[in-house]
């Protein structure tokens, strides 16, 4: 049968790297889609399409008719009347083909996944445990797509004007892991061997990529209530360190997620705490490892920083879009930074001369 699947150590004796060179391919895919993202929701444009149409809605408008009649749908929704109201036709074809081709590279990237997957396992290049795994992928992808529209449903509500911000980090959190499990699974399929570290350094690193996953996260909410476009001030805020107002709602939980004050305060704090662990993570490696793994420690610090002059910059200058989607798109690149570092101290065995032994016991 051409779509058996390798026993589980086969593959070892094969060349993955042509596995892994598609793997990569597709985080970069995800970056861009991301980055799409961002752009979307900082002009609005999330909203423009009003129907969920996987196939059909492949094609543009192809008529004038077409158009007067999508444009009527979007006429309904609160975000016309309280947004861009008399905005016009041409106006509303600017927010369309943004979001058009968000919604069309996803679909792109669905086949960028499906054909070489089919071409690999007709190729039987793919065992059973990394089968697992790619099918793990194959149904993480389609999820995300799926609570992207549900994202995007919540803003025809009622007085909406935009999505919720509880789905929208949730559409991020999800395009996050994605990312994370292609770009590790891309990593071990490299098949460079893993150099190994000091525990205590790996464990920082862990702890690195967790506190930059947590601060993303918090940005979904500030993008999701536009806290940005408050407190455009650093490193103060309203003239204080700590704002009035932190605590306004009740139940006190309530104002980490829908209080604009403490949601920009949150995301301030996570980050400047994300950054002083990293660059603290650095610092200690720079003395401790030598070769990949200082090397990947140094682009770690050299991401974190230049990510963090990003935030401030796209604060102060009141979220322009250009700023904004940048912001989004390094945010990606500081979580790459991490994981590729906490990749190359992974302690596990490698395959050397057909027999496996552990990179702290070479020579």
């Amino acid at each position: 049968m051409p779509f058996d699947l390798l026993p589980a150590a086969s593959i070892q004796t094969r060349n993955t790297r042509p596995l892994a060179v598609w793997l990569f391919a597709l985080c970069a895919m995800v970056l861009v889609m991301v980055t799409l993202g961002g752009a979307t929701r900082l002009t609005g444009s999330g909203l423009s399409i009003m129907e969920w149409a996987p196939i059909m809605g492949t094609l543009p408008p192809m008529s004038d008719a077409e158009w007067q009649r999508l444009y009527a749908l979007y006429q309904k929704i609160p975000q016309y009347d309280l947004v861009n109201r008399g905005f016009g036709l041409d106006g509303f074809k600017g927010i369309f083909w943004l979001e058009w081709a968000h919604r069309l590279w996803g679909r792109l990237m669905g086949l960028a996944f499906a054909v070489p997957l089919l071409v690999f396992a007709v190729r039987r290049r793919i065992d059973r445990r990394l089968a697992l795994k790619l099918g793990a992928l194959l149904v993480l992808g389609g999820l995300q797509g799926l609570v992207g529209w549900v994202m995007v449903a919540s803003g025809f509500e009622a007085d909406r004007t935009a999505v919720s911000p509880y789905r929208l980090v949730a559409h991020l959190s999800l395009a996050v892991t994605l990312y994370a499990a292609l770009l590790w699974t891309a990593l071990d399929l490299w098949r460079r061997p893993s150099l190994g570290g000091p525990a205590a350094l790996r464990r920082m690193t862990g702890l690195v990529t967790v506190l930059v996953a947590l601060t993303m996260a918090a940005g979904g909410f500030v993008a999701g209530l536009k806290a940005g476009l408050t407190y455009n001030t650093f490193p103060l805020m309203d003239g204080r360190w700590v704002p009035s107002g932190v605590l306004a709602m009740r139940p006190w939980v309530l104002n980490m997620f829908e209080n604009v004050t403490t949601v920009q305060f949150d995301h301030r704090v996570l980050a400047t705490v994300t950054g002083i662990v990293a660059l603290g993570t650095v610092a200690a490696g720079m003395r401790l490892v030598r070769g990949p793994v200082r090397a990947a420690l140094a682009w770690l610090g050299v991401a974190v920083v230049v990510q963090y002059a990003l935030g401030v910059a796209t604060l102060v200058r009141v979220v322009p879009v250009g700023l904004g989607a940048m912001h989004q798109a390094m945010a990606m690149l500081v979580l790459t930074a991490a994981l590729v570092a906490l990749h190359t101290q992974r302690d596990r065995p490698i395959l050397r001369a057909g027999l496996q032994v552990r990179p702290s016991n070479l020579t």
